[in-house]
């Protein structure tokens, strides 16, 4: 009997949700959108940490970065020192003096908007310009599509010769397969190309594949200004020995700079670490997400309470009616309920599949795959539930409440 009961208040409840379209519409339309904005937010940012996760994996748990200790602020009541940036003799005698068989690589930013040109071809003047040594594929990730690695020796005698990412390539030769040997000019720099990079994609915006790749010995010729900082990168052959090679790295790096003994004018970095703290820093974007989604799921509810409440004014006569014959209080309140959940779920399955869709185009600008975050999409349906059953239990009460022969006489 319970049952039967419940099959036809769902039925009522759809009824009357088709008969009152247009403020079921407009409810439904704002619960979509706050359930749309945190779904897509929540879908981009996932699908960023796929990106980020795995452009530091292709680097491996096994790499480390020293750089210059530049970090501001206070520490134990003291104004942090900030440090002089690592010179470009620093990091070749680092190199050249490391004891261990690990691999190590110079690098350094050349220029960050420059512009390459190519016979009457040029580009927009937003190519990265690196400066980089021989082992500097190796460790980052990068492969060769055509073309070489630099040699020793271009990188000893800094010749100007340059490796170029697939998107270059395909702006200023219409056939790229003649790109190798061919000379262009970085701003009014000749250089001449020895190798093209294999696709790699976006990273936080910024593309690997609109960048140069040249000697660092040639940065440190032609572009070095006050602010050039050289970066040395050290690859561990056997991950289980990171932790000594990073002691090895200190020791090795102190001498060099000559640091006091408590005194450290360098930072080490693993590629790992790195990876996660911008991921954590993306979790702020998850927490504004959350609480944008919630406000408007706050508005929703009002708006749906007071559906309802009309709702339950303009068919007070059939309150009345379905009393008289028998219906009882509870069961009122279940018709009603039940009618604010549907427009409640069907808010959020609409907000769902909009929030994942939208979502996904910075999923497909990133080349991560179709993303889909399930425990969002459970939490946003429960999300959905909870408030409609809150903005729908004060009327289905009201409504039940309702005596019958004056229901029955309202007009």
């Amino acid at each position: 009997m319970k049952r039967k009961a419940v099959i036809e208040n769902i039925n009522v409840a759809i009824k009357s949700v088709r008969a009152q379209l247009l403020r079921t519409t407009l409810t439904v339309l704002i619960i979509a959108i706050g359930i749309t904005a945190l779904i897509s937010i929540i879908t981009a940012t996932t699908a960023l940490e796929k990106k980020i996760s795995s452009e530091f994996t292709s680097l491996g748990t096994n790499t480390f970065i020293i750089k210059a200790n530049n970090t501001r602020g206070r520490r134990r009541g003291q104004v942090n020192k900030k440090y002089k940036d690592i010179s470009y003799s620093e990091a070749k005698e680092f190199k050249r003096k490391y004891p261990r068989e690990d691999l190590v690589s110079i690098t350094a930013m050349a220029k960050f908007g420059a512009t390459v040109k190519h016979l009457s071809e040029l580009t927009n003047p937003n190519v990265m310009v690196n400066g980089v040594d021989e082992n500097y594929l190796e460790l980052s990730g990068y492969s060769i599509e055509s073309g070489r690695n630099f040699s020793r020796t271009e990188i000893s005698l800094g010749n100007n010769v340059v490796v170029m990412g697939s998107d270059i390539v395909k702006k200023l030769f219409t056939n790229p397969e003649t790109a190798v040997g061919s000379h262009i000019s970085i701003d009014s720099r000749k250089f001449t190309v020895i190798g093209i990079l294999a696709s790699k994609g976006n990273t936080l915006n910024l593309s690997g594949d609109n960048q140069c790749l040249i000697p660092v010995s040639v940065t440190r010729k032609s572009y070095e200004t006050k602010s050039t900082e050289y970066r040395t990168n050290v690859m561990v052959t056997d991950p289980r020995e990171l932790d000594n090679a990073i002691q090895v790295a200190m020791g090795n790096m102190k001498l060099i700079r000559k640091d006091g003994i408590r005194e450290e004018s360098f930072q080490i970095n693993k590629a790992d670490s790195t990876a996660n703290m911008v991921i954590e820093n993306l979790s702020n974007v998850t927490v504004a997400a959350t609480v944008l989604g919630f406000i408007t799921l706050l508005g929703a509810g009002i708006g749906l309470m007071n559906i309802m409440l009309v709702s339950v004014t303009e068919r007070t006569k059939e309150i009345g009616v379905r009393k008289a014959i028998g219906a009882s209080a509870s069961l009122i309140k279940q018709q009603f309920l039940i009618e604010a959940i549907i427009i409640g779920q069907i808010g959020g399955i609409v907000g769902i599949v909009f929030g994942v869709l939208f979502g996904n185009v910075t999923a497909l600008f990133l080349s991560t795959g179709f993303t889909v975050p399930w425990m969002w999409l459970f939490i946003g349906v429960a999300l959905c539930f909870v408030v409609s059953v809150v903005s729908g239990y004060y009327p289905a009460k009201k409504a039940s409440e309702l005596d019958p022969i004056d229901a029955l006489r309202y007009e």
